[in-house]
């Protein structure tokens, strides 16, 4: 009786999956670069092994000009996706590196490896991760490239702190009023002269709100050609590259480059700027003009002028009719009022208005004539300037009110608020714009 051959227990397939990975994009325009030969030797060593059943799946996995300090890589991600959908059962790399230089990343990867079953195999470092030599193998080999990593970014910390320290420009995007020749802050003459004049300016007015409209008024722009707006204009105050120092963590040296701003010029500006916007508010509230200038009117028709007085040492603001001043007292039933008061009492009723939906729609209507604002963007534009109100300064106050209110007003029974409601509009755009932000 003659007996069958055995029969040969078939080889399981297993589908491998090759990773590569290059740091920088240098080389990667080249028609054989160092993805190819990762590529290359990953595909060698999958055909060596084909008769223990191992096939390449037809998928690649390539990340160039990608650090190995994330996980935040597309090929990565998307290998990641494969082997939770059970798509592959080896992972094929180069060097362990290429997959991950973070000690507490692979551990994140290796356990989803075990959790969906997978290998994971270096080409030029033999091992198998389902074995526990292999796992302890692994972990020195990351500790290893994730100390080089630290350590490479040290020396680089340590050269560009070194650099600063001795006035260096280590690059970035260079302040405005300067421009980058040979790895060095040059000024940049026409920019150089704005940024003067915005330091020279801000002296005189004090508010990075009122500062930030007459810049745009001029036309001056970044040098991408965006607004410059208030917390633009704050950190061109604030950079001591102006008065010729390099700064780093908080430190300043001397710089290589020349000073656009004198030191008392900086001294100046920084004095203005220890003031709390409130108190730079009180400060020059003074000298800002009347709130109702121009805006007031008695019972018989007379326009209010603004006045003051001084009385041990303080400001006593009012208006006064022009029939008084020219007729004498008693010549107008309502002759004479606190500017504080009635200033108040307008606010007041001013205020409201920005509350109440019929003066919303009102503002709609008038506004869609000649604009794409919607009733929501009205409302939404009014509203904003409620809670801001306080937080502008005494000329922004101003100017708004001569924006929105057409007269005032008074009698002995009290005022009326006539609004202007091509204002309206014109206000409802400029927030929408974003034209309208906090106080300096």
């Amino acid at each position: 009786m003659t007996q069958s051959p055995e029969k040969t227990k078939p080889v399981r397939k297993l589908r491998c999956a090759v990773y590569t990975r290059k740091s920088s994009e240098e080389g990667l325009e080249q028609e054989f670069n160092s993805l190819h030969a990762q590529r290359e030797a990953c595909d060698s060593y999958i055909a060596s092994q084909r008769s223990e059943g191992w096939v390449l799946v037809r998928d690649q996995y390539d990340d160039g000009g990608l650090s190995g300090g994330t996980l935040d890589r597309p090929a990565l991600q998307r290998l990641m996706e494969d082997i939770e959908d059970g798509l592959v059962d080896v992972v094929v790399v180069y060097k362990i590196d290429r997959l991950s230089r973070s000690l507490a990343d692979f551990a994140k990867l290796v356990e989803v490896f075990d959790r969906n079953g997978v290998t994971f195999v270096s080409v030029t470092q033999a091992f198998n991760t389902t074995t526990s030599m292999g796992r302890l193998t692994l972990n020195i080999l990351l500790s290893f490239a994730q100390f080089e990593r630290e350590v490479t970014a040290e020396r680089i910390r340590d050269k560009i702190a070194a650099s600063r320290r001795k006035g260096m420009w280590m690059g970035g995007v260079p302040p405005y009023g300067y421009r980058v020749e040979n790895r060095k802050l040059v000024p940049d003459e026409e920019r150089a002269e704005d940024a003067r004049w915005i330091f020279a300016r801000f002296l005189e007015i004090g508010s990075g709100t009122e500062l930030a409209r007459e810049v745009g008024k001029r036309g001056i722009r970044t040098p991408r050609g965006n607004r410059i707006d208030k917390k633009y204009l704050y950190r061109m105050l604030n950079n001591r590259a102006y008065i010729g120092e390099a700064v780093h963590k908080g430190e300043s040296y001397p710089g290589e480059h020349d000073a656009i701003i004198d030191r008392e010029t900086w001294d100046r500006v920084h004095a203005i700027l220890q003031e709390s916007p409130r108190k730079r508010a009180a400060r020059t509230r003074a000298d800002t003009p009347a709130l109702l200038k121009g805006l007031l009117f008695g019972p018989d028709g007379a326009a209010f002028s603004p006045t003051h007085t001084r009385k041990g040492g303080r400001l006593y603001r009012y208006y006064v009719s022009q029939t008084v001043l020219k007729h004498g007292a008693g010549s107008c039933p309502v002759g004479r009022v606190p500017a504080g008061e009635i200033e108040a009492a307008v606010i007041d009723q001013l205020r409201a208005v920005f509350r109440q939906p019929e003066i919303v729609a009102g503002t709609w209507k008038a506004a869609r004539a000649d604009t794409d604002i919607t009733e929501a963007d009205a409302r939404s534009a009014l509203q904003q300037l409620d809670p801001l109100w306080d937080e502008l300064f005494p000329a922004e106050q101003a100017r708004f009110v001569a924006l929105l209110i057409e007269r005032v007003d008074i009698g002995t029974d009290g005022l009326n608020v006539r609004l202007r409601m091509d204002g309206l509009s014109g206000l409802a755009r400029e927030m929408l714009a974003g034209g309208i932000g906090e106080a300096a």
